[in-house]
């Protein structure tokens, strides 16, 4: 009898403390505890973006708001759709401030990584709409690819696709009508100009692997300089990168400008990875989360190359390209030319929720070997030039002699080499 006497409260004990634990813990998840058994799915699916960005967000002041009292308020709306959801969520990282922390609907979230797998499966088009008319047009196609086989060219008007007009589309939406099954077809109904009636093109869908490397030798100043172009840090990048600096070695190339005028960046990686393929050793990176601990990437092997280098940057260069920008710089690897760069100092990361839509979350910032924070300051060039945008990707006169930028990188290139004869000894 007193057994059972002592071990009853025991248990009652416990109940009551792994209950409170529980309770904690919903607390610190942010799960709001007045809810928790009786969450619609449009609240669920609210309150787990929120709880992304309560663990992962870099500023925990969210930009000075009470972060728990805007869920509390976002969940008292009626939440009758998905659409409602969606809006919800969005007003919701509104008030961060930081237009990189950002929702992504499921079309745009599968856009997003395939645009950054360095793989797709479709026709092949680079496409934009035209800032004075919002017609979407043909920016290029892909070498190789379907569109391209097909005759299709820059410049070209997309009017539909498949029978549905393209008048009323976003980029998403025609992007995500076009990718497919390979082997499935797909119509374009397509007009070269004003003067000449629309036509249909009967494409069928291929796997396409995404190059992101532009790799020329040419003769310039009386030297063979390897030309690299790189126009986004997708999955192939570094790839790519690496066969094209040691085809380039193999044919003569004395020296090197590597092209990163309008990139955007892409994955953080293959910035790392590229950078590795420049510097010994060294940083080339460190970033910093929340709480102000840093993390450092470095090279610590041999570089594929020590020919001189110059690394053309402009207003367009963003992100990982600064990343590499500024790696190659601060390590004395390689002088800047053009103009300063984007200024975009600040990491996302991805992350799914459950319908298969998506969160990019600022995560932590970077600073540069010399512990730079670039961010809405960007990079100086050792050498400024102001410049033209160069043309858009696939456009083989990127850099050439009429373009200024390219000239000045090139002086400053030739200026770093050894004499022709001394060359050739």
């Amino acid at each position: 009898m007193v057994k059972t006497l002592i071990k009853t409260p025991l248990k009652k004990s416990l109940s009551i403390g792994l209950l409170l634990s529980l309770w904690s813990l919903l607390l610190w998840l942010g799960v709001p505890t007045d809810r928790v058994w009786a969450m619609t799915p449009e609240q669920k699916l609210l309150s787990e973006a929120w709880r992304i960005v309560n663990r992962a967000y870099i500023d925990d002041t969210f930009n000075h708001q009470n972060w728990w009292w805007i869920r509390e308020k976002a969940l008292k709306k009626p939440l009758r759709d998905r659409a409602e959801t969606y809006s919800a969520i969005q007003e919701m990282l509104a008030v961060l401030g930081d237009p990189f922390t950002r929702f992504l609907s499921p079309e745009q979230y599968r856009s997003l990584q395939t645009n950054t797998s360095g793989e797709l499966t479709g026709v092949g088009l680079q496409i934009a709409l035209d800032a004075d008319t919002g017609v979407l047009t043909v920016v290029a196609p892909l070498a190789g690819s379907p569109a391209d086989r097909a005759g299709i060219l820059p410049q070209d008007r997309i009017l539909a696709i498949d029978g549905v007009l393209t008048a009323a589309m976003s980029l998403d939406e025609a992007a995500e009508r076009m990718r497919g099954p390979s082997g499935s077809q797909v119509r374009l109904q397509i007009q070269r100009s004003n003067d000449v009636p629309a036509e249909d093109y009967d494409l069928i869908r291929d796997r396409i692997a995404i190059n992101p490397v532009v790799a020329e030798l040419r003769r310039d100043h009386d030297r063979q300089i390897g030309y690299l172009r790189l126009s986004q840090f997708n999955g192939n990048a570094a790839t790519e990168m690496a066969a094209a600096i040691r085809q380039l070695s193999r044919q003569g190339a004395e020296g090197f400008v590597l092209d990163l005028r309008n990139n955007p960046g892409g994955l953080l990686q293959a910035g790392i990875a590229i950078a590795r393929q420049w510097i010994d050793n060294g940083p080339i990176v460190y970033t910093v989360n929340r709480q102000g601990v840093f993390d450092t990437f470095e090279a610590t092997g041999a570089a594929l190359t020590r020919m001189p280098l110059v690394v053309l940057v402009n207003r367009g260069t963003a992100s990982a390209s600064e990343i590499l920008a500024g790696a190659l710089q601060d390590s004395g690897r390689a002088k800047l030319v053009g103009e300063r760069t984007f200024g975009k100092g600040l990491i996302q990361s991805l992350f799914d929720l459950a319908d298969g839509s998506g969160l990019a979350v600022t995560i932590a910032k970077y600073e540069t070997p010399l512990h730079r924070d670039i961010n809405q300051a960007g990079i100086e060039p050792d050498r400024p030039v102001e410049g033209p945008p160069p043309p858009p990707i696939g456009d083989r006169s990127a850099g050439d002699r009429q373009d200024p930028q390219y000239e000045a990188a090139l002086q400053t290139l030739v200026a770093q080499l050894p004499s022709t004869v001394a060359a050739h000894r």
